[in-house]
């Protein structure tokens, strides 16, 4: 796929996301009770999501029709060999529920294990982020790049608080602790996509969190590296799509910010 085409299909992912953005935003304030589910420990799905992402699903298969589906309300939907669209219809559910105006829609593309374009709309600021293999990284088609903020104490840094996977509660702590400490502070926004996109357009100088799945990182994880960002999982590898726990950085500070967090995650 030339990098031509790859354009071509970020932006019509762009418009799509942006319609069915619509379409969550007129139904915040219509949920109930009866439209909530529990998935599983304080993780919830609603009627909306599942709405979102069908019309997503619809939407991407007209865009790309021989990709297959790695989709967080659809697990019956097969991947394919070659491409596959990674959707998280809505990143903040819980924000969702609350009235809390701060949710995303992420969308990655992979072929085979590498992320080659993602899409991140936050809604509620009408912010759509993007980018694709070899392309730089945008925020509403103007160029985004990450901070230059070279130490820990110079920066601001997000995470988000696990909610079923406690396993890592005390080491998590320990470097939730140590960063407040360390840096001008510690945001937890609700929504990891969202999170990532702020780290490639240089609100944050870091994001990490474990626990995490495939939809929620995939296209914010391609949007900081095209925006001159750096992300690896808690060793500091690549396993940072299916591994379950990310950190991504404006680079600056990578390798003080793991050297700090290997302290804690022995």
């Amino acid at each position: 796929m030339t990098e031509k085409i790859l354009e071509k299909l970020t932006l019509e992912v762009c418009e799509l996301v942006k319609e069915t953005g619509k379409f969550l935003a007129s139904e915040i304030n219509l949920l109930n009770m009866n439209d909530i589910e529990t998935k599983g420990l304080h993780d919830f799905v609603t009627r909306v999501d599942k709405a979102s992402e069908k019309m997503l699903i619809t939407g991407l298969r007209k865009i790309l029709p021989d990709a297959g589906f790695i989709a967080e309300e659809s697990p019956g939907l097969k991947p394919n060999e070659k491409y596959n669209w990674i959707i998280d219809p809505l990143d903040g559910t819980t924000n969702y529920i609350h009235g809390i105006p701060l949710f995303s829609i992420s969308i990655g593309l992979t072929k085979g294990s590498e992320i080659i374009a993602g899409v991140v709309y936050e809604i509620n600021s009408n912010e759509c982020f993007y980018a694709w293999e070899g392309s730089s990284a945008f925020l509403n088609g103007k160029i985004i790049s990450v901070s230059q903020r070279a130490e820990i104490n110079q920066g601001l840094f997000a995470t988000g608080f696990p909610y079923h996977d406690f396993s890592k509660l005390d080491p998590y702590l320990g470097f939730f602790k140590y960063l407040i400490q360390q840096s001008h502070g510690v945001r937890r926004l609700g929504s990891a996509a969202v999170d990532l996109a702020w780290v490639a357009c240089g609100r944050f100088e870091g994001f990490y969190e474990y626990g995490l799945n495939p939809w929620d990182v995939a296209a914010g994880a391609i949007i900081v590296q095209q925006a001159g960002g750096k992300v690896s999982d808690f060793s500091g590898n690549r396993n940072y799509l299916f591994g379950k726990e990310i950190v991504a950085t404006n680079g600056f500070v990578h390798n003080n910010f793991m050297d700090a967090l290997k302290v804690f995650f022995a």
